[in-house]
């Protein structure tokens, strides 16, 4: 294996981790607020705010990226770009 391919396997592995834990906790139709572009204060040119739920459980993209899709946008959003909203019981 080359280093560059353990690289690769080891990002899978993080990402699939975060993926596993993310839908350990929050199931399909967890109220979130997602950035599909870049979180606040990054580039406000490219900023964009979305008041949603998640539509499917988290995976992992090719390079270990974990990712969920939400309603209202087309694709992943990265993890790292979804705050899951705290409900009021």
């Amino acid at each position: 294996m080359t280093r560059y391919q353990a690289r690769l396997e080891a990002a899978k592995r993080r990402g699939q981790k975060q993926a596993d834990d993310f839908n350990a906790l929050h199931p399909v139709g967890t109220p979130v607020m997602a950035y599909p572009l870049t979180r606040p204060g990054v580039n406000e040119h490219f900023f964009k705010e979305l008041d949603t739920v998640t539509r499917t459980p988290a995976w992992i993209l090719g390079d270990g990226s974990p990712v969920v899709s939400v309603e209202g946008y087309a694709g992943g959003i990265h993890l790292s770009h979804v705050d899951v909203k705290q409900v009021a019981s």
